[in-house]
């Protein structure tokens, strides 16, 4: 498999699947050559795999009906082969920071190991599996307690090609000490961990609100690519189906308040690897209501079959079934009325952070929370009689979208 693929959305993983391929096999290589003891989480993850019949089969054939042309990485070397070499990769990571790499493999590692056997059949089944995600969610929690560790930091440090503040890095993300709260003079700019900086704050004044006074501009909730707008949304709908169309019943987790929405706007945007990672308010209003969701983590739309952008093209399917963060508000602005914004987890990026609370009066482009370790995929839900006129800054929605600042104008009530 020599062609070249496109960039996932936001460079999560490489244009050439090579480089991928590549990437795997190195990683293979040195946990060959340099095993670690197996971590409580992961022994636990296999005994939970192996104890329950229906898990052990869906694990084992997710790995046997990967088709022969993906099994093979075509450098020589062998790419994952089944469930306990898979548990061997994710056991070597656990305790390491992603570096920085123009690949973008800095995301997603797990993803990647998992990459074709979640455009299986088994996969699909597995990966909705409410024990196996409990467990998965184990396993990320005890990466996410590393990442936010000193010793995760190291991977900050100037290495040319691959510390997140050498030459690299800093091509692709300029001007980082002057938007970003930092000090470039102290170790690792002064970030202790990986996670303090993947959840770095902008300076003040860098990412002002959009016309602050005037409640009818509707400002962008997270620093993102516009992927799709969809009108008319249907209270109840087959969200796996080609073209993914959004069901706000499942959406909404069966919430209460879901019902008004039916007919509404959905707006999905999506956040990349390099972005600012906190939520910030697209109203003025009221916190009616905010909780997380318990949801998947590796699971894919198998209208996607084993296109490896499988993940990030499942985008709208995932809104439906991932991990999330549901907040809804009481817009000042009563032509707006209550709206809801959600916030994906994604694979890896899964820990959705809420920083409001019921009651809690916000202004537009006050912190409503944020994601942890990197970036993910988010919604902005309003009522059908919400009439909008949306600005996409001379941009199309889709998968090749680019960034629109967060506190930035995304829509206005006509």
């Amino acid at each position: 498999m020599n062609e070249s693929i496109p960039y996932r959305v936001g460079k999560w993983l490489p244009s050439d699947k090579r480089i991928l391929d590549n990437w795997l096999m190195d990683l293979i290589i040195e946990v060959e050559n340099t095993p670690k003891p197996t971590h409580p989480v992961i022994k636990e993850l296999r005994s939970v795999i192996e104890g329950d019949p229906k898990l052990y089969m869906l694990f084992n054939l997710m790995f046997e009906q990967v088709p022969g042309k993906y099994k093979n990485n075509p450098m020589g070397g062998s790419q994952v082969r089944d469930y306990n070499h898979a548990l061997e990769l994710i056991n070597f990571i656990l305790t390491r920071a992603p570096e920085f790499n123009q690949t973008g493999l800095v995301g997603f590692p797990i993803n990647a190991i998992f990459d074709w056997s979640m455009g299986t059949s088994a996969g699909f089944a597995a990966f909705l599996d409410e024990t196996i995600n409990a467990q998965l969610k184990k396993v990320l929690d005890e990466w996410g307690k590393f990442l936010k560790s000193k010793d995760s930091a190291y991977v900050l440090n100037t290495n040319p090609r691959s510390g997140w503040f050498g030459r690299e890095a800093r091509k692709a993300m300029p001007n980082f000490a002057e938007e970003f709260k930092c000090d470039p003079k102290k170790e690792h700019y002064g970030f202790t961990s990986w996670d303090d900086f993947f959840t770095r704050e902008f300076r003040e004044d860098v990412r002002p609100v959009s016309v602050p006074t005037d409640d009818s501009v509707i400002v962008n909730a997270c620093e993102s690519a516009p992927y799709k707008k969809r009108e008319n949304v249907s209270l109840i709908n087959k969200f796996w189906a080609k073209g993914q169309p959004y069901s706000l019943r499942h959406l909404l987790n069966n919430d209460p308040l879901g019902a008004i929405f039916d007919g509404g706007t959905v707006y999905q945007a999506f956040l990349s690897a390099l972005s600012y990672h906190r939520w910030h308010s697209p109203v003025s209003g009221v916190i009616k209501k905010a909780y997380l969701v318990e949801g998947s983590y590796y699971s894919e739309t198998p209208t996607e079959g084993f296109d490896p952008s499988g993940p990030n093209r499942s985008q709208g399917y995932i809104a439906e079934v991932a991990t999330r963060a549901l907040i809804f508000i009481e817009a000042d602005n009563p032509k707006i009325g209550l709206m809801c914004f959600v916030a994906i987890g994604m694979a890896e990026v899964s820990t959705c952070d809420i920083t409001v609370y019921e009651g809690q009066s916000v202004t537009k482009g006050d912190q409503l929370g944020m994601f942890h370790f990197g970036g993910s995929t988010h919604c902005l839900i309003f009522q059908p009689h919400v009439k909008l006129e949306f600005d996409f800054h001379g941009q199309t929605p889709g998968l090749h979208a680019e960034n629109i600042k967060v506190n930035a104008q995304i829509a206005r009530v006509t």
